[in-house]
């Protein structure tokens, strides 16, 4: 049986082998729900990007932006990082660059994986198929917030190792207190995640919305991956 683990921050990814599993980068509030949500509104392919200056070269090449520091909107840009902000833009067939504070670096430091596919509860359900499909050793990365862990990833990571319980062996104590701290939150995800740092920083760029959009299980279907250096379903 194949195994799924957990990967609390990217600071700790050096204590995970990577380069034969498929690793799954989950950034819930929220670039990863962003990302899963301009594809499921027609947009053909992103670059994530780990600086803002890498998407202002983009847009010379005529890729629309969206990014954000520190929770708000990167001055000059499309979209911010939000799901309300790209299913409301024109994205149909277009190219997106994207950087965010935490999703886009965890991204790029798991490139060396097998595969690479991006999580959010927002395709809970259609990632979970997709990892059953390839059958491989899979690694959760929780993006976290500047290094740290933070609470929204980790219960996603946990229900997504409940969703696989039957099919692939959870590896490591932070599979095991993932999947039991979402046992234990599953029926108050709002109530439980809206406590969190990164929610109360939500809260004060007036993103609640945002936050209660991207707790949404099985809203849509498409399990970005990435190909080459682009993001694409």
């Amino acid at each position: 049986m194949k195994t799924i683990e957990v990967c609390l921050t990217p600071e700790l990814l050096h204590q995970h082998s990577i380069v034969e599993k498929v690793a799954v980068v989950v950034d819930v509030l929220r670039a990863s729900s962003t990302m899963i949500t301009a594809f499921a509104h027609g947009l053909e392919r992103l670059m994530p990007v780990a600086y803002v200056e890498g998407c202002v070269a983009l847009q010379r090449l005529d890729y629309l932006s969206a990014g954000e520091r520190d929770g708000a909107k990167v001055e000059g840009f499309n979209f911010g990082n939000s799901p309300y902000d790209v299913m409301h833009g024109d994205l149909q067939g277009k190219s997106l660059a994207m950087t965010t504070t935490n999703g886009t670096l965890a991204i790029e430091k798991s490139k060396s994986a097998k595969k690479l596919l991006i999580g959010a509860f927002l395709n809970l359900s259609a990632l979970a198929d997709r990892i059953k499909e390839l059958n491989e050793d899979t690694l959760v990365l929780c993006a976290g917030w500047k290094g740290q862990m933070n609470l929204e990833d980790t219960l996603f990571a946990g229900a997504l190792v409940a969703q696989l319980t039957n099919d692939f062996k959870a590896k490591g104590d932070s599979a095991l207190a993932a999947r039991l701290l979402y046992e234990n939150a599953k029926n108050d995800l709002y109530g439980v995640i809206s406590q969190t740092s990164h929610a109360q920083r939500l809260k004060k760029l007036s993103a609640d919305d945002d936050m209660r959009f991207c707790l949404k299980k099985d809203e849509y279907h498409v399990v970005p991956f990435l190909e080459s250096e682009h993001l694409v379903v």
